[in-house]
């Protein structure tokens, strides 16, 4: 097992106590992960190596360079949509108004 390999196998023991309990949350028996971490990643089904970064959050891509880069799930946007029946005038124009003034705090 290289250093990368036993690095996503540190993290996975990390974060879910055993191999075992990550193998049944990814749906994947426990033998091919064993055999993905003993054979190299980049040697790996990508299929399967999609599974394991897309539940660990980390890039694929990156992770068959050798390298372990957390995937940033922080939304960029922020959005509200207001049908106009649950809040009467006055409350609406509040809202405006705070969303104005949170604005002109930038400034």
């Amino acid at each position: 097992m290289n250093e990368l390999e036993s690095d996503v196998k540190s993290l996975i023991i990390e974060k879910y106590g055993s191999m075992k309990k990550f193998c049944e949350t990814i749906d994947m028996p426990w033998t091919t992960l064993d055999s993905i971490l003993k054979r190299g990643i980049a040697n790996s089904n990508i299929t399967n190596v999609l599974k394991i970064t897309r539940e660990l959050g980390l890039d694929a891509e990156k992770l068959v360079d050798g390298n372990i880069t957390y995937i940033n799930h922080t939304p960029t946007t922020l959005a509200a949509h207001f049908d106009g029946e649950e809040y009467t005038e006055d409350e609406m124009e509040e809202i405006k108004n705070f969303a104005a003034f949170v604005k002109n705090r930038r400034k």
